[in-house]
C-alpha cells in the first residue's frame, strides 16, 4: 500500500482538475485511474489476507444506508441542515468517539490549506468564527484574561 500512496494522491488531483475544467472525457479517464488505484489496493489487501474488494463494497454500501436514514429509512428531515446534523451524529456514534478534541477527527495527512479549512469549519461549529480581525483579538484578549486569572488563583508551591 505504501508504495502506491503517491499515485492515489496524484490521480485524485488529476480528477479534481478534470472536474474544475468540466472536461467530461478527462473526468472519465481520471475516474478510471482512481478506480484502478482502489482496485490495486483491494488486490493487495486480498493478497495479504486482510480484505477483498467485496469487503470494500459491502462496507461503503452499509455506511451509506446508515448515514442516510432520510433516504433509506423513515427518518424525516426539514432541510440540508438536518441532513448534516444527522450525518455528524451518526458518524460520532459509529466511531464511538473518545477524541479529546473536536479537531482530532481532521486527518493529519491533509495538505496545509485543506487542513486549515477543515479545522476552521469544525471550530466554527462551536463559535470560533469571526467576520472581522478585531473580533479575533477581542476573543484572544478574553481568553488571556481567563488564563491569567486561573494562573493567579492556582495554589503556588
Amino acid at each position: 500500500h505504501q508504495s502506491l500512496k503517491q499515485y492515489m494522491i496524484e490521480e485524485c488531483y488529476e480528477l479534481l482538475e478534470a472536474i474544475d475544467e468540466e472536461d467530461t472525457d478527462h473526468m472519465i479517464e481520471e475516474l478510471g485511474d482512481v478506480l484502478l488505484q482502489v482496485l490495486l489496493h483491494a488486490q493487495i489487501g486480498e493478497d495479504e489476507g486482510y480484505f477483498t474488494i467485496d469487503d470494500v463494497i459491502k462496507g461503503i454500501s452499509e455506511k451509506m444506508v446508515r448515514r442516510h436514514p432520510h433516504v433509506f429509512k423513515d427518518v424525516k428531515v426539514q432541510d440540508e441542515n438536518d441532513v448534516l446534523a444527522n450525518w455528524e451524529d451518526i458518524k460520532k456514534a459509529e466511531k464511538n468517539t473518545s477524541e479529546s478534541s473536536l479537531l482530532d477527527s481532521v486527518p493529519k495527512t491533509l495538505p496545509a490549506l485543506s487542513k486549515a479549512a477543515k479545522l476552521q469549519k469544525k471550530a466554527a461549529k462551536v463559535g470560533f468564527d469571526w467576520e472581522d480581525v478585531s473580533d479575533i483579538w477581542e476573543k484572544v484578549s478574553e481568553e488571556m484574561k481567563e488564563f491569567s486569572s486561573e494562573v493567579s488563583e492556582a495554589p503556588h508551591e
